[in-house]
């Protein structure tokens, strides 16, 4: 296999001149299209992209780029365990979460996805201990609440989740503890959530792979110190998600100890104890597995190398098409579901850590654009917030729908002939109309332009499964566009400077006349 930058591919010089020519999916878009653009995704979901500015000559296209970057033959490497973190030289592996789809993945002769599995069943075996109330809290009462305690992958993503299956769990008879979530190092957050909540009735997750995550660590202290004061012991309140290296392993400050290694990126580890620690004791072990089968689904159906029968590939590839040949530099994620309130948070850390790099795998600088802005807001509240500018401002922003057609709960009420499941869905369809073709009209400012592209992932409710298959077409699609950028989708360097910045505040080291500035006017000093 080839790793080149995109712009040293033949495809790349083909792409620019069928980005010249016109096609205007706002004068083609009728049932005819709709019909026949549309993709079968895992659990029942489709995609459909008949709202994209994408022709047949342009899918053709879309597919020699595929096949010239050998987009699926990397992700069989990957999944096999070659070394695709170039900057910190690891092993991705989080795909092995949710069941082999390769080879087996042996490391200094020992079985990662064997030792995935045996984690697997530790934290589910916990869950079930706590929900059979053999764990209990320093006054012998049952846990009530979890509290999750952690930052970025730690926290968005296990939020999101959680936010995702609260109402279908509850409607279903599955919830088993009340799940918050403590991320900030502002000690508002954890003092409001810690006060909303019976301490000796609270459980905590620590995560933290490191072990020395400064925010999380700060927060850990915090939450100690008001269990103590209290008088409550803290080792029979708290659990810890961490590698097998950190000084959080094996401690008996802690209940118990789960799990992850540095193949486990931290916005890729919702699929690992990060996240199924918290959703095991919420809902239980089964609703966690049964999102893993979702998400596993969809990692095979990501191996076909038809574009036209491949979701994620497919949406990769007009992703491409639109960043580096129309020139778009962002894209909304707009779920018509409040369930998927935080989704695209998550999406925003996965995707912008991810694939928001200026130098190739080889650390060699690139001259193309790489990954969008992302960010979104659930509907229909968006419409009522940034929608405006998205209809009629001066930019075009490429949008991606996920709807569903049946609420989780069904507690519904007819208004004025309709319910309001059909109102929301109503809304959708009509949004998607209305950024297609938009509308003319002689007061200019009523005026629509149209000609704003949208994809729609739609199914008939949100439930574990399908919730893992959301997940894993948003991984494995940033995962693709990363191998056509030859970026290195894997590591976050970009987060570390700050870091180092502020540890020089804390320590009075400052080295910089405007960092000892903005730290006096911030009260620092």
């Amino acid at each position: 296999m080839q790793y080149l930058n995109f712009d040293k591919t033949s495809i790349y010089k083909k792409l620019p001149e069928h980005a010249r020519k016109t096609f205007s999916f706002k004068n083609s878009l009728d049932a005819k299209r709709v019909e026949n653009c549309i993709v079968p995704m895992a659990a029942g979901l489709k995609y459909s992209w008949a709202a994209k500015a994408v022709d047949d000559e342009c899918v053709k296209l879309l597919q020699e780029l595929a096949d010239e970057t050998e987009l699926t033959a990397k992700y069989k490497a990957l999944l096999n365990g070659e070394m695709m973190n170039t900057g910190e030289k690891r092993k991705v592996l989080h795909h092995l979460l949710r069941g082999e789809q390769g080879q087996p993945v042996i490391e200094n002769g020992k079985n990662i996805g064997d030792f995935y599995r045996k984690e697997l069943s530790r934290f589910c075996d916990f869950a079930k201990a706590v929900h059979d109330n053999k764990y209990k809290g320093t006054t012998g009462k049952p846990f009530s609440t979890v509290i999750q305690i952690g930052i970025g992958g730690s926290d968005l993503g296990p939020r999101a989740l959680y936010l995702a299956l609260d109402n279908w769990a509850e409607t279903g008879g599955k919830k088993k503890l009340s799940a918050k979530f403590i991320s900030n190092v502002d000690p508002d957050d954890a003092s409001q959530i810690i006060s909303s909540s019976p301490l000796d009735q609270c459980l905590f997750i620590l995560v933290s792979k490191s072990g020395t995550t400064q925010e999380t660590l700060a927060n850990e202290l915090f939450v100690k110190d008001k269990l103590a004061k209290a008088g409550l012991d803290p080792s029979k309140h708290m659990i810890a998600v961490t590698s097998e290296t950190s000084p959080l392993a094996r401690n008996s400050a802690y209940l118990d100890s789960f799990y992850i290694d540095d193949y486990i990126g931290g916005r890729y580890s919702s699929s690992s104890a990060v996240g199924g620690c918290v959703l095991s004791l919420a809902f239980g072990p089964d609703v966690f597995r049964e999102f893993l089968a979702g998400a596993a689904e969809a990692d095979k159906l990501a191996l076909e190398k038809d574009i036209k029968k491949n979701a994620a590939l497919l949406d990769a590839l007009i992703g491409v098409w639109e960043r580096n040949f129309l020139k778009l530099p962002y894209t909304a994620v707009l779920p018509y579901s409040q369930a998927l309130s935080r989704f695209p948070a998550h999406l925003q850390q996965m995707d912008m850590e991810s694939n928001g790099k200026r130098v190739s795998r080889d650390g060699e600088p690139i001259n193309y654009e790489t990954g969008p802005v992302i960010f979104g807001e659930p509907g229909t509240n968006g419409q009522h917030s940034f929608y405006q500018l998205l209809h009629q401002g001066t930019s075009v922003i490429p949008l991606q729908f996920i709807g569903f057609t049946e609420s989780q709960r069904g507690d519904d009420v007819t208004v004025d002939n309709s319910i309001s499941q059909k109102k929301l869905a109503a809304n959708l369809a009509a949004q998607i109309v209305a950024f297609a073709k938009g509308q003319e009209s002689g007061d200019r400012n009523k005026e629509f332009p149209g000609g704003r592209p949208s994809s729609l992932i739609y199914g008939k409710r949100l439930t574990p499964s399908v919730l893992g298959n959301l997940l894993a077409h948003y991984e494995n699609k940033v995962m693709f566009q990363g191998f056509v950028w030859n970026v290195n989708s894997f590591d976050q360097e970009g987060v570390q400077l700050g870091k180092i910045l502020t540890k020089k505040v804390l320590s009075g080291n400052y080295g910089d006349s405007a960092l000892e500035a903005y730290s006096k006017l911030l009260g620092v000093i």
